[in-house]
């Protein structure tokens, strides 16, 4: 039962992850220091999606899912909803190469964005 929680808890945590490295930057806009901390999940996040390598987070899930005796993803409410955004079926290196440019892009728009203001604010 705890090793179910558990796993389940590193989804959740997973799930806010991947929100955090793809619309972190928005989070820059009003608090400039967490950029510091997005700057490096979104590199992080863009490269595991680049290199088609698997993130510690769902190692780290699966290792509690196989302690608490599932076979795979089943059962409760949090498997049933947050595992297909996370795991989608049908996941290819092509959509992984997508989802890493998307990352990218976004992240440059949004510090863009934020560099202009500063470079604008700056010049007054």
């Amino acid at each position: 039962m705890i090793y179910r929680l558990l796993a389940d808890s590193v989804l959740v945590l997973h799930l806010l992850f991947i929100g955090f490295v793809i619309f972190g930057g928005l989070l820059a806009r009003r608090l400039s220091w967490i950029a510091l901390a997005h700057l490096p999940a979104a590199c992080w996040g863009a490269f595991i999606e680049l290199t088609g390598g698997l993130c510690p987070l769902t190692l780290m899930e699966v290792e509690f899912r196989q302690t608490a005796g599932d076979a795979g993803y089943s059962g409760s409410f949090i498997e049933h909803y947050l595992l297909p955004v996370i795991y989608p079926a049908g996941l290819t290196r092509d959509i992984q190469f997508g989802l890493a440019g998307f990352v990218i892009l976004i992240n440059v728009a949004i510090y863009g964005v934020l560099v202009y203001r500063w470079w604008v604010s700056r010049a007054k």
